[in-house]
């Protein structure tokens, strides 16, 4: 290609013209390879200033088959493979460019970046001490020695090094973030926020500085705290996304009308910004309030525009994404995230321990079964290791009253499934032997049945705005002899507390039906039938209640939900299937299991008692479900309610229970109403929820253990009038004489249990 021709392409990039300028260089090299060395070196730079990495990769590629020796082609190829994360080929080119000209320091310094990158510090000391001896005065070298230092864990000499950059060059933003992550690490997010002040004060219009300190705010604990600090600046800096979308994320969990405005603004002013719209979507998934079936349509409609191959999701987009498309019933769509292993392990890898109650639902081999306790272990061994660099202050032993002191911790001690369970503990327990301590940190409004349990037990810390340190502290102040957490991974609870052992011995019970995966958690509440068929689908050791794991709360199973004794059947002249069933429990799997027991009912229908049938897609995705197995949309009925379900088992004659994560407040629901259910029974905690409750109630003949008994079982009870008519008439009461309705039996079992583990644990 002839100097004159590059000279025309080059100007037709500066005129604008940029896709014409690239096309003709590329049709010019592609139709004459042996162009002069500078031609490669130059169009490879162009296209990794326009952020064009692959192509730069490609040219930059070409240039060293033909000039093996060039060293800025090699430095360019080496920084282009960075850029795409192709670490090893980045090493190797850079390298190679380091043997061609030791003295130029440029391609060390790259490769020394790279190391910085994949946090592995002790390369990254070796390259950068060498260079900041050849250039002692340079801010960038001595703050990136600094991150060396930080990714080996040597946080003393990495603040050193910080300060250094810093003193180097004062406005030197990114060594000021720097500065405030490793104190974070080292001494906390307190601190950091400490330095982020100094830093503001330095370069007070740096918006990367004011996010930061957000952060922070935030990592602390303190929401209320950083709304404010961002309202003041919106005076300022309204129109930009980023306030927008910082504000939304702080506001959302006690605020989400508001939340959802700020993160609307912040997409409409950066449209391009994944990261925006993604938190968008999931503030919408959770929306209550209006037409909730038409946010989650929204959201849904936002990430179609946005899932892979096209788009490269993070750990967190990659949660949201995968909990909009299952709630959806979209699982081809879900199935391109990944593999179960594959994504399992990003999240537990990543620290987003949350996501993996997504993944309960999803397993479907034994090996599946073992690979979910693992991801639980990853998480908890990263988790525990982090909170022992922050040791809590141990008070003084509490003068012995000859009592045992019980704490329960959950942000869902309030109209929440698990205070529905909860509650019988609470109001039964032996005040002459136990006292019981509360902890919440629920974001939104106290309710009654919060209000409730607050006048019961002997105490109710309910902190919003508090770090998991600071909870660990505090409940570590109280001095209890155990602490059983109710709340598992699940949104508003801190499970990261029991990292930091406040207590002696803890536990987990009810919230979440897994291993949580922190080694500091000593003991699972169970029963008889909860317990898996292999010891090592459980990290926990099992502690056994002798007859049922829950009871079921009388302010909350009570009569005011009246029962039809007529059943749907005879007023409808057809079988009514149902479930009220959260769709994070559904499976292309399961609802076809469902549809062919439809099918082979006649006549029968299926009803989905869930908010998502008003929204199109879920319907959408459902019947087609159905209809490959044969069953029309017109044998579905979606009754779109929330809070209200109740009555609508009236209108339906058994209930189908979901596999493998099966119900449990669902399933004591429907058996409340007197309506069968049928259930799948599996190896691991999670399938064998409902098993232990129809166990309880002498329904074992409702108990799948194939998916082919499964099905017989439904299309048998189906047939069995008879039956069914008696357990609408009676099954309630059954209830209320089983272990599931003898609160006081059930408390006393529970305490009994705890001071048992106490006692032993005290003679260890």
């Amino acid at each position: 290609m002839s100097i004159e021709r590059f000279a025309a392409a080059e100007a037709a990039l500066k005129a604008g013209d940029s896709d014409e300028g690239i096309r003709l260089i590329t049709e010019e090299l592609e139709r004459d390879p042996k162009a002069p060395v500078g031609i490669y070196r130059n169009f490879a730079s162009m296209l990794f200033r326009r952020n064009d990495f692959v192509k730069a990769d490609r040219w930059a590629s070409a240039g060293v088959a033909l000039y093996p020796k060039d060293y800025d082609l090699w430095n360019i190829l080496g920084v282009s493979q960075r850029r795409q994360k192709k670490y090893d080929s980045a090493i190797k080119s850079l390298k190679q460019a380091e043997r061609i000209n030791p003295k130029n320091t440029s391609a060390l310094q790259n490769r020394g970046n790279i190391y910085n990158d994949l946090r592995n510090g002790p390369p990254a000391i070796e390259v950068f001490t060498k260079l900041v001896r050849l250039q002692p005065s340079s801010a960038e070298i001595q703050r990136s020695l600094g991150r060396g230092y930080w990714y080996s864990g040597d946080f003393d000499k990495a603040i050193i090094r910080m300060n250094l950059a810093l003193k180097l060059k004062s406005d030197y933003a990114d060594a000021w973030l720097d500065l405030a992550a490793v104190t974070a690490d080292a001494k906390g997010y307190g601190d950091a926020l400490v330095i982020l002040d100094q830093a503001l004060a330095t370069t007070p219009t740096e918006t990367r500085l004011m996010e930061a300190r957000v952060t922070s705010l935030r990592r602390t604990g303190r929401l209320r705290d950083a709304e404010a600090y961002l309202i003041g600046l919106l005076g300022d800096y309204g129109e930009q996304a980023w306030l927008h979308y910082q504000l939304g994320g702080v506001i959302s969990d006690y605020d989400r009308r508001r939340g959802n405005d700020h993160l609307e603004k912040a997409v409409s002013l950066a449209p391009d910004n994944l990261g925006y719209r993604i938190a968008l979507i999931e503030s919408l998934a959770r929306s209550r309030h209006g037409d909730e079936a038409a946010h989650l349509e929204r959201a849904y409609t936002l990430l179609k525009d946005v899932l892979p191959p096209d788009t490269d999701l993070n750990p967190a987009g990659l949660k949201v994404s995968f909990e909009v498309l299952i709630r959806l019933a979209d699982y081809e769509a879900a199935e391109t995230l990944g593999t179960f292993a594959e994504v399992g392990r990003t999240w537990a890898e990543s620290g987003k321990h949350t996501a993996l109650f997504g993944l309960l639902a999803r397993m479907s081999t034994p090996e599946d079964r073992l690979e979910l306790v693992n991801m639980h272990r990853i998480w908890g061994d990263a988790v525990t290791k982090a909170a022992r660099k922050w040791p809590l202050s141990r008070p003084e032993p509490r003068a012995p009253n000859g009592k045992i002191r019980v704490g329960f911790m959950s942000s869902d001690l309030r109209r929440h499934p698990v205070a529905y369970f909860a509650l019988p503990l609470f109001e039964h327990y032996d005040r002459s032997r136990f006292e019981v301590y509360c902890y919440s940190y629920y974001e939104g409004q106290e309710d009654p049945l919060q209000k409730s349990i607050g006048e019961f037990v002997d105490a109710f810390r309910w902190r919003q705005d508090m770090s998991e340190h600071a909870a660990a502290q505090m409940i570590a102040d109280d001095q209890l002899d155990i602490l059983i957490e109710l709340g598992g991974s699940t949104h508003m609870n801190k499970l990261g507390v029991m990292a930091f052992k406040p207590a002696p011995l803890q536990a987990s019970w009810l919230g979440y039906p897994h291993s949580a995966g922190p080694s500091t958690i000593d003991y699972i509440v169970l029963d008889p039938y909860l317990v898996p068929t292999d010891s090592k689908l459980l990290i926990e050791k099992p502690l056994l209640m002798p007859k049922s794991w829950l009871a079921l709360a009388s302010q909350i199973f009570t009569e005011a939900h009246a029962i039809n004794e007529m059943l749907p059947e005879d007023r409808n002249g057809y079988i009514t299937f149902g479930t009220a069933n959260n769709p994070h429990k559904y499976s292309k799997r399961l609802l076809q299991a469902w549809a062919r027991v439809v099918r082979d009912v006649p006549n029968s229908r299926f009803e989905f008692i869930r908010p998502e049938g008003n929204a199109p897609s879920f319907k959408r995705n459902i019947e087609q479900i159905f209809e490959a197995e044969g069953v029309s949309a017109d044998r579905l009925v979606f009754r779109a309610v929330r809070g209200t379900h109740m009555q609508h088992y009236n209108d339906v004659d058994i209930t189908l229970d979901p596999f493998p994560l099966t119900g449990g407040t669902s399933t004591c629901e429907a058996l409340w109403m007197g309506v069968p259910v049928v259930n799948l029974r599996g190896e691991a905690l999670p399938e064998r929820l409902s098993g232990s409750i129809l166990s309880n109630l002498g329904l074992k003949h409702h108990i799948a253990d194939t998916l082919e008994a499964y099905h017989a079982i439904a299309v048998t009870l189906a047939a069995d009038r008879t039956q069914r008519q008696d357990l609408r008439s009676n099954l309630r009461q059954r209830m209320k004489d089983s272990p599931l309705g003898q609160t006081d039996a059930f408390a006393q079992d529970f305490y009994d249990m705890v001071e048992g583990a106490v006692r032993a644990g005290n003679t260890r």
